[in-house]
């Protein structure tokens, strides 16, 4: 009985060491780069599911399995719809809000992936912003697979306005996790992100900066952009990207996004692919054929979701 004990403990042992977050641990912040529990620099690349209040039926376990196993990815991101969509946006059902986010969250502590738990809206709600971070992060806050990203996109508030109310939720956040990494949006849908880099917060280490671009129309300039914010000392984290225009439809440009994908590999930017969704639009990846909980053939893949697993199938396992 002692033997097989000892047997079953080792193979245990091997799973969590063979694991992306057993090898990982704690991420943490150093200068710009994101780095693991032994300060070595590591870059996540996965997928976002798109908002839980349009697309529920693929927020599940299954769904992050197959995005592990299939598509390779290390990161998933759970986009909570938090004022807009037909199915409990979490102004109007906080508790199914909840629900959904949390299985994607659970199905990431299964997986050994990081997952981030993204507040989608593109508005300040400070109030419900604060009850829902102060929930998932006393639920989750021992996890180092766990991520907060504060504010999606901002439109159009200032960037004191969004500094002021992520510094409230990262004192929330703080509270009951001290350690995990948070992410801060910036004005005009995370393009400006010279803003901060002027006056980044200060309150706290373990912040980094997101930028969402999409290829076809966001061109050199906001690289440049980037490139100077970083040059300045900003932790930037690519949290939404894809290879079309940035209404989510139209052609790929395909030269274009791997222009991108050049540029985040060379300066090792952790970069998420949106979205995990089945809408009748470019950037959704699946097809209304594609079951809720994975599963999927490349016939239930549309042609961005074949170029994206195609993409984190090989920088995912290039850079094991």
């Amino acid at each position: 009985m002692k033997a097989l004990f000892y047997v079953l403990s080792l193979l245990v042992l091997a799973s969590c060491s063979t694991s992306f977050v057993g090898r990982h641990g704690q991420l943490s912040v150093q200068g710009t780069q994101l780095v693991d529990k032994k300060s070595e620099p590591v870059s996540l690349r996965g997928m976002s599911f798109g908002w839980h209040s349009l697309w529920p039926r693929f927020y599940n376990e299954g769904a992050v399995t197959w995005l592990r196993k299939d598509f390779k990815a290390t990161v998933v991101r759970a986009a909570l719809g938090a004022e807009f969509g037909h199915f409990g946006p979490y102004t109007k059902d906080p508790e199914y809000a909840k629900e959904k986010v949390y299985a994607v969250i659970d199905g990431a502590i299964k997986n050994k992936i990081y997952v981030i738990v993204d507040w989608h809206s593109h508005n300040i709600n400070l109030k419900e912003a604060k009850e829902f971070f102060a929930d998932v992060s006393k639920k989750y806050g021992r996890h180092p697979n766990i991520i907060y990203e504060i504010f999606n996109e901002p439109d159009y508030e200032t960037w004191p306005e969004i500094k002021a109310y992520s510094e409230e939720i990262i004192q929330v956040i703080r509270k009951n996790d001290p350690n995990n990494i948070i992410l801060i949006g910036s004005p005009s849908w995370d393009q400006d992100l010279n803003l901060p880099a002027k006056d980044p917060i200060t309150t706290d280490q373990n912040l980094m900066y997101t930028m969402h671009f999409y290829a076809a129309t966001h061109e050199k300039w906001l690289r440049d952009r980037t490139d100077e914010a970083l040059k300045s000392g900003l932790p930037i984290f690519v949290t939404e990207s894809a290879g079309m225009e940035a209404t989510g439809d139209g052609p790929l440009n395909y030269k274009a996004w791997q222009e991108y994908i050049d540029w985040m590999e060379e300066r090792g930017l952790s970069w998420v692919v949106w979205s995990v969704s089945d809408k009748h639009e470019t950037c959704s990846i699946l097809k209304k054929s594609a079951k809720s909980e994975g599963g999927w053939t490349l016939e239930d893949l549309k042609e961005s979701g074949i170029k994206a697993r195609e993409y984190l199938r090989f920088y995912n396992g290039k850079n094991k």
